[in-house]
C-alpha cells in the first residue's frame, strides 16, 4: 500500500502562485509514476501533470491548459512530488489530487492509477 498526502492548497489571486506537495509513504517502491489531477465543481476529474522515473531518467507530461505555467518535480530523498503553479487563473480553481502507480500506459488516464490522496483545494480569485 502507498499513502499519499497532499498539502499546499489555498486561496490566491489571479496571477499568483502556489506550490502543492504530495508526500508518499508505505510501499513507495510500488510506484514510479505520480500524477496530479484536478476536479472542479460539476466537472469531471482531469489530468494536470505527471512525472515518471526509471534508471535515473525522469520524464514529465503536462495538460495543454497548464503547460508553461505549472511544473512538476520530485524530491526522491523526501519521497515527495511537487506541483509549482504560476500565473494562476480562476479556471484553475479545483480540488487537486495526487495519484501514484507502479507502471502505466497512459499517464493522463486516471483509471490507471492505483493510489490517491485526499485532495487539496485550490481557489483562484479574479
Amino acid at each position: 500500500q502507498v499513502q499519499l498526502v497532499e498539502s499546499g492548497g489555498g486561496l490566491v489571486q489571479a496571477g499568483g502562485s502556489l506550490r502543492l506537495s504530495c508526500a508518499a509513504s508505505g510501499r513507495t517502491s510500488s510506484r514510479n509514476t505520480m500524477g496530479w489531477f484536478r476536479q472542479a465543481p460539476g466537472k469531471e476529474r482531469e489530468f494536470v501533470a505527471a512525472i515518471s522515473w526509471s534508471n535515473s531518467r525522469t520524464f514529465t507530461w503536462y495538460a495543454d491548459s497548464v503547460k508553461d505555467r505549472f511544473t512538476i518535480s520530485r524530491d526522491n530523498a523526501k519521497i515527495t512530488v511537487y506541483l509549482q503553479m504560476n500565473s494562476l487563473k480562476p479556471d484553475d480553481t479545483a480540488v487537486y489530487y495526487c495519484a501514484a502507480v507502479y507502471t502505466i500506459a497512459t499517464v493522463s488516464n486516471s483509471d490507471e492509477y492505483d493510489y490517491w490522496g485526499q485532495g487539496t483545494q485550490v481557489t483562484v480569485s479574479s
